[in-house]
């Protein structure tokens, strides 16, 4: 790997900068890009990623200060690598994981050059291909592949209240608990990142409500098995559409703490006060939709219902693991579900702090080609946009459920690669085809020799 402000863009003294040519540019140096370098390396396609920070930068300073994968590493890992110095079921650290996607662009030698931002990307007008421009020069590239990710803008809603007596945050700019003022805090969103937040806070001594709307609970573990290897061999990880109504459901999951299933009657039972969807803030108060007790039991069924289909796969298969009754236990109703909070007034509760676990939205006005619809959503079928020559990597459901995971991320981009090698093929033939037809044209007629004199 190089430092593209080192040696790209060559520009002798006195004469315009020199373009740099290339097949395929990949642009971002995450899990995705990282994976689109080595497949596109083994099918022998010329590339280069550029990434604007350094190699899989969110997970060392776009992440809180504790999180860990929501995976055990046996899983959440590429083929070609294991974590060092982890245990198969581990949970890895986000800086291990930063450090591991370095070591293994090292290890596929991927030509990734950093601290090179991409600004704008457009089809030529006269040829094939696309003009890149970047922070750093101009490129000419065949094929573009946007490797940037589903958590490109974090998103905080509009309700947000007007009021610089409260710090507010996303959750892409929490780290630790140290780092928010003195007294209660609101945390709205109850998916990953919201829940574990929530309880770390929690555990600090913070008093916490936490917004929960509707979400998937999975168990952690059941049976002696984590819940990914579950989803696996059920197939649910492989869904390739989407339940209508589920398009943005999140997922109550943990890795934390040697990973725990997430309940959340058991954290209102620690302290933390559940109340249901934000819907506004007026004056200092917050008002919540009486929606708590049903998405709770909607999570709960959520939770059963794979409870149920492990058991199923159990007995089908023949498995010999041990029973676990006391996963269908359920903690008793905490106060703050029965007679639940519809408002909230912030100053009286002592909330000096509201952190948005509410997502993120994705920014493509960089690339401006004819791949988006009227919503500027991506259009594409496992990746291949239909815009010629431009590729996606990474978004949710790209091509099934597990796309936007370590290991679905790979599988993807193996994919995309396969479709740019064969494309190259087909260029390549033409050109001999061509090359053919200049040859013919430029030798000499030969005379008949029925009309020879």
């Amino acid at each position: 790997m190089t430092d593209l402000k080192q040696t790209a863009f060559p520009t002798p003294a006195g004469r315009a900068p020199a373009i740099l040519e290339i097949d395929t540019l990949v642009v971002g140096a995450g899990q995705a890009g990282v994976a689109m370098s080595e497949h596109l390396g083994k099918q022998g396609v010329p590339h280069l990623v550029l990434e604007k920070n350094r190699i899989a930068e969110a997970w060392r300073t776009v992440r809180w200060d504790s999180l860990v994968t929501n995976g055990p590493v046996w899983h959440d890992r590429f083929p070609g690598m294991e974590f060092p110095d982890l245990g198969p079921d581990d949970f890895a650290h986000k800086d291990q994981v930063a450090d591991y996607f370095e070591a293994y662009a090292r290890m596929i030698d991927a030509p990734i050059r950093t601290g090179v931002e991409v600004k704008k990307v457009v089809r030529n007008a006269d040829r094939a291909g696309f003009i890149v421009e970047t922070s750093e020069g101009v490129i000419q590239a065949n094929r573009v592949v946007a490797a940037t990710g589903p958590f490109q803008r974090p998103v905080i809603p509009a309700i947000a209240p007007q009021d610089e007596s409260l710090l507010q945050i996303h959750s892409a700019k929490y780290r630790n608990p140290q780092q928010l003022p003195e007294g209660a805090v609101l945390v709205v969103g109850a998916g990953s990142s919201g829940v574990q937040i929530a309880d770390e806070l929690n555990r600090a001594g913070r008093r916490v409500y936490l917004s929960v709307g509707a979400h998937d609970r999975p168990p952690r573990a059941y049976r002696g098995r984590d819940f990914v290897w579950w989803l696996g061999v059920l197939g649910l990880w492989d869904l390739e559409s989407v339940e209508p109504g589920k398009e943005h459901v999140t997922i109550a999951v943990s890795g934390a703490h040697g990973g725990r299933t997430i309940d959340f009657r058991e954290l209102a039972g620690q302290g933390i006060t559940l109340v249901g969807l934000t819907r506004s803030f007026d004056n200092g108060v917050a008002s919540f939709q009486d929606n708590l007790a049903e998405n709770l039991a909607r999570g709960d069924e959520n939770y059963l219902s794979l409870l149920d289909a492990a058991d199923a796969y159990i007995t089908r298969n023949g498995l010999d693991l041990p029973e676990e009754p006391e996963a269908r236990k359920r903690f008793a109703e905490p106060a703050c579900v029965s007679d639940p909070l519809l408002q909230l007034n912030l100053a009286e509760a002592g909330v000096t702090s509201i952190i948005w676990a509410t997502g993120y939205a994705t920014d493509f006005s960089w690339l401006q080609v004819d791949a988006f619809d009227d919503a500027g959503k991506p259009q594409h079928q496992r990746g291949v946009s239909s815009e010629p020559g431009v590729y996606f990597i990474g978004l949710p459901w790209l091509s099934r459920r597990g796309s936007t995971f370590i290991w679905g991320v790979w599988h993807d981009a193996r994919h995309v690669a396969d479709h740019i090698a064969i494309q190259r093929k087909y260029s390549a033939y033409r050109a001999a085809a061509d090359r053919d037809t200049q040859a013919i044209e430029a030798t000499p007629a030969k005379t008949s020799l029925t009309g020879a004199r």
